[in-house]
């Protein structure tokens, strides 16, 4: 099954689609996910209507919430965040150091939402990508300014499975398509991770968040570009409980956890690395951490 919404421009930009109340099918049917990660089992969620963005929230937008309200985000107050290593716009002297076991990150002082790559970039260079380098205590900020929310980790995967009965990907079970079944249809990694990216797709970082086609219900790019926050905290073990209990109706997530959600992938997926630009996988990080691979979107409040 497929919908079509129609989107609604309302304040900020925020060009929101409504989303049908339903159940569905949440988690990962095909046994891919990561043990860790708590994909499974799958269990009936039922959702109420809402609306949600259908893009990532952009550049352009964080920049008026900024000129609005003087908003100084975690990156900025800490000084320094994370850069894919191939993506650096900065002096030698600025990278300060490595992600621990991730050495394709370094710690870039002067990155932040608005030198997403190091000081010598500018988000003014890509005003409709989406804004990265927020943490999601950033993006909370900007949604009680919004008058929006983050939306639930049930929320976000059910509009971004867009009327799709557990398919792999917002479009089907095939990464890629058209007729010689090299069409693609998100923004992630392709060819040797982390020293050579093809950039086959058109995009060694983030693309344009309308770049791709939309999902059914028209939200573009839940599969790759950048990480979404959610409002869940992150437990393993929390679809555990949800299928004890049957049925759940709009769950609100776990009142525990290590880190808050993230959904989606990024243009660093790849399969060797990171399989979870896939519709059921998730992945989670402390609230005050931000990357150039992390944005949002939200829903109305």
């Amino acid at each position: 099954m497929t919908f079509t919404a129609a989107a609604r421009r309302g304040a900020n930009g925020h060009r929101d689609v409504a989303i049908p109340a339903g159940t569905f099918a949440m988690g990962d049917p095909f046994d891919e996910g990561y043990p860790a990660d708590g994909e499974s089992p799958v269990h009936p969620v039922r959702l109420s209507a809402f609306r949600i963005d259908a893009t990532a929230v952009t550049n352009a937008q964080f920049a008026a919430f900024v000129e609005a309200t003087g908003y100084r985000t975690e990156s900025e107050a800490y000084g320094t965040s994370a850069v894919f290593h191939l993506a650096v716009q900065a002096d030698k002297t600025d990278i300060v150091g490595t992600a621990a076991g991730t050495p394709w990150w370094l710690n870039v002082r002067g990155a932040n939402w608005a030198h997403p790559a190091g000081p010598r970039s500018h988000w003014q260079d890509s005003p409709e990508h989406p804004v990265v380098q927020v943490s999601h205590t950033d993006a909370l900020s900007y949604c009680i300014w919004a008058g929006r929310t983050l939306p639930t980790e049930a929320q976000w995967e059910y509009a971004a499975r867009g009327g799709l009965v557990q398919a792999r990907y917002p479009w089907g079970n095939e990464l890629h398509g058209g007729v010689s079944g090299a069409g693609h249809h998100c923004n992630i990694w392709q060819g040797t991770f982390p020293t050579v990216n093809t950039c086959d797709d058109g995009f060694l970082t983030t693309a344009p968040v309308e770049r791709f086609e939309p999902n059914g219900y028209g939200l573009y790019q839940t599969s790759g570009n950048v990480w979404e926050w959610c409002a869940d905290w992150f437990l393993p073990k929390y679809y555990k409980s949800c299928l004890a209990r049957g049925t759940v109706a709009d769950p609100p997530g776990p009142t525990i956890g290590r880190g808050r959600v993230m959904r989606g992938g990024s243009y660093l997926c790849h399969d060797s690395y990171c399989n979870r630009y896939r519709l059921a996988a998730r992945s989670s990080n402390s609230p005050d951490s931000a990357s150039g691979n992390c944005g949002f979107r939200t829903v109305s409040a």
